[in-house]
């Protein structure tokens, strides 16, 4: 099967989130407060994202938790139609499995908790940044970003 990359790509990155979050939540219990690994460059700090990655566009109603569900479905959809209409290298169909498993690692969170669990926070060099973000959201960047620097098209 052609498409044997994506799928492995797509688990492990779902496998991966939900089991980083669950070690960190449940196991870890980041809930009762910060844990620092790499202070400040990376502290597990508890967060529930109920917006967009990195905590934007916050949305605290059921009707933006099933548009945020419908949205990341359709965008995983919409990125393997598309990856099954061309021919694309292997590169990018690990890209495109990055971000279909961690677009789905968030709407599982969605579905079960009503939002997506975020634990990590990274600041640096001074600036205290804020947000908290989880490994599912660095897979969907990643994805994304590798879809377009690998598409497979020639420069013209």
């Amino acid at each position: 099967m052609r498409y044997r990359l994506l799928l492995w790509a797509a688990l492990a990155a779902f496998l991966i989130d939900q089991i980083s979050k669950y070690l960190v939540v449940h196991v870890l219990r980041v809930a009762e407060g910060n844990i620092d690994i790499l202070p400040p460059l990376l502290v597990f700090k508890y967060g529930e994202n109920r917006g967009i990655n990195f905590g934007l566009f916050q949305g605290n109603s059921e009707a933006a938790r099933w548009m945020l569900i419908g949205i990341s479905l359709a965008i995983s959809v919409g990125v393997l139609v598309w990856l099954m209409r061309t021919a694309p290298t292997k590169l990018m169909l690990v890209c495109g499995g990055l971000l279909i498993g961690g677009a789905l690692g968030n709407v599982v969170d969605r579905v079960l908790y009503g939002f997506v669990l975020d634990f990590l926070n990274m600041s640096c060099c001074g600036i205290n940044n804020p947000f908290v973000f989880n490994l599912a959201d660095v897979f969907i960047f990643a994805g994304a970003i590798g879809l377009v620097v690998f598409d497979g098209k020639k420069p013209s």
